[in-house]
């Protein structure tokens, strides 16, 4: 599933291109892609249509398009989108979208151009993928979603485990004033995800308190770091990739910790899913991907996750794989001991 990395840069990319469109029209294809919108297609249809995109916003691994009239005011609509499993949010500019079609119908392979308009690269080989070019989509039988944008322009929910889904909502004030979340000063955010907590890298979180909540959850650490109501963002690869880099295993009680080694795991979490978003997130196959379906690197940068058998970066000594929490947990058996039972 999609983390803080992923789906940031995603948000990032839908801040570059689809802030500022207007929602001309919504085609909804799957009705598995709007299966949490009260109302169904047609209230995710007419709350949509018409209205122009005045922010991209994220929180946690959620993130969502405010939507405006023109207004000043703070927005009160929004679009959310939680990418599940393997949700895809594609730009399509108007040349992209026409040979998508034509591929579809048939032809064959296409390379999609972000030059400005009108202007075709003369060397294709002086490009630098994902910036100026990318093959676009051989097929679009997981598109779920297309909102169609008054510029011709378009955005494609892609979705091929049908996990995630969009919802035009209503939003709320934030709890503590501050900002809804990465992307937008303004203090509001999607009501059905007002219960998600800040994440290590929101400007906006209260540090000290967080440390305090997470001592006192008296669980494994690792369970509160996917507690997605205690601090949001934290999925598995990153769970693993910071309890490695504070040397912690994760069925540590988070009441045994000080709260300096709380404080030095917290800034494990932000410091890889810093390095993490800087080259693009972590893709293990085609089903993540951003905005212009480019894949992102930190695979290969991973020091413990998916890396079974593999020796530790640190000491040498083979990762270990477990359960926990019905999903494989990876961690180095000398640099993170497993507790003593008690």
């Amino acid at each position: 599933m999609p983390e803080l990395p992923e789906v940031e840069t995603v948000r990032r990319g839908l801040a570059a291109r689809v802030v500022g469109r207007t929602i001309a029209d919504v085609e909804v294809l799957h009705p598995r892609g709007v299966r949490r919108q009260p109302g169904g297609a047609a209230e995710l249809v007419a709350r949509t249509r018409g209205r122009t995109v005045t922010a991209a916003v994220r929180r946690g691994k959620y993130l969502w398009l405010t939507l405006g009239d023109g207004a000043a005011d703070a927005p009160h609509e929004a679009l959310l989108a939680h990418l599940g499993m393997s949700g895809q949010l594609l730009v399509q500019e108007p040349e992209e979208a026409r040979r998508d079609v034509a591929e579809d119908l048939g032809g064959g392979p296409a390379e999609a151009f972000l030059a400005p308009p009108g202007e075709r690269p003369a060397d294709l080989t002086a490009l630098r993928p994902p910036t100026l070019v990318r093959t676009v989509p051989a097929t679009t039988a997981h598109l779920r979603v297309r909102l169609r944008f008054a510029d011709g322009g378009q955005l494609w929910f892609v979705d091929q485990r049908t996990f995630g889904h969009l919802m035009a909502v209503d939003t709320v004030p934030t709890d503590d004033g501050a900002p809804g979340g990465q992307g937008s000063d303004a203090p509001v955010l999607p009501a059905p995800v007002a219960h998600i907590a800040r994440d290590v890298l929101d400007p906006a979180l209260d540090r000290p308190a967080l440390v305090r909540r997470l001592r006192a959850r008296r669980t494994e650490v690792k369970r509160a770091l996917l507690d997605q109501s205690l601090v949001s963002g934290i999925g598995n690869i990153y769970a693993d990739e910071a309890l490695w880099r504070a040397r912690l295993h994760g069925t540590r009680r988070t009441d045994r910790l000080r709260p300096g080694t709380v404080r030095e795991l917290l800034d494990a979490a932000a410091h890889v899913m810093g390095e993490a978003l800087a080259v693009g997130g972590t893709s293990f196959d085609a089903l993540y991907v951003d905005v212009e379906g480019a894949a992102g690197y930190f695979a290969r940068s991973l020091a413990v996750y998916g890396r079974a058998g593999r020796p530790c970066p640190r000491c040498g000594a083979p990762v270990r794989r477990e359960e926990f929490m019905n999903r494989g947990s990876f961690s180095c058996p000398r640099c993170q001991r497993r507790p003593a039972a008690r």
